[in-house]
């Protein structure tokens, strides 16, 4: 039995159909709001294990109430405006209602961490782990710089290497980076406006 239970079947499409959504809010923005668009449904024995290590039933109630990432989908922006005007978009968007938010850019995780998180309550036609139709499901939704995304990706990699001789000086290096980057998205979004204010 799938810890998704029936609900299993409608995360894929739920999935496409938000995708579909993001993609004709970015073509019809100027500039765009995002460079590039990653979505996928939590593996379910990923699932099993956050269940467990977060004190969740291994239930569909726990996978789809609980934990709030079965479906998760991540924007990755040129600019840090364009993750704003991104979650300003999703705000002004009439199927679905930005549930909870954590500003990980302004204020940046202890290891230099930085994204934006949005948990939205989607409304859907397929009927929901509470037996209701139209159906209401959580979705996770990261956005990122191009400059965030590259620091989360290596440092990711980096995390699950076993044995790393110096982890402290490594973990000192990597926010070292990270500031490095979040200096680096300021300055480009200072020269866009520069450019913007010369047209």
């Amino acid at each position: 039995m799938s810890i998704y239970g029936v609900q299993g079947q409608y995360l894929p499409m739920i999935l496409t159909e938000i995708e579909d959504r993001l993609q004709k809010i970015n073509a019809s923005s100027s500039p765009k709001l995002y460079e590039h668009l990653i979505g996928r449904v939590k593996a379910e024995d990923s699932m099993i294990e956050k269940c467990h290590r977060k004190g969740f039933p291994a239930t569909p109630q726990g996978a789809l109430r609980d934990c709030r990432d079965a479906i998760a989908l991540r924007l990755v922006c040129n600019f840090i405006d364009d993750v704003y005007r991104a979650i300003e978009a999703l705000r002004q968007a009439d199927w679905c209602q930005i549930v909870t938010e954590k500003d990980y850019i302004t204020n940046a995780k202890p290891n230099g961490y930085r994204s934006y998180h949005l948990i939205l309550d989607v409304t859907t036609p397929y009927p929901d782990v509470d037996q209701q139709t139209p159906g209401h499901y959580f979705v996770e939704i990261q956005l990122r710089t191009i400059a965030m995304d590259s620091w989360a990706s290596l440092e990711h990699e980096l995390k699950y290497k076993h044995n790393i001789k110096d982890a402290e000086r490594i973990a000192g290096e990597l926010k070292r980076c990270a500031e490095q980057l979040a200096a680096c998205d300021v300055q480009m979004q200072t020269i866009r406006q520069l450019i913007n204010e010369t047209d």
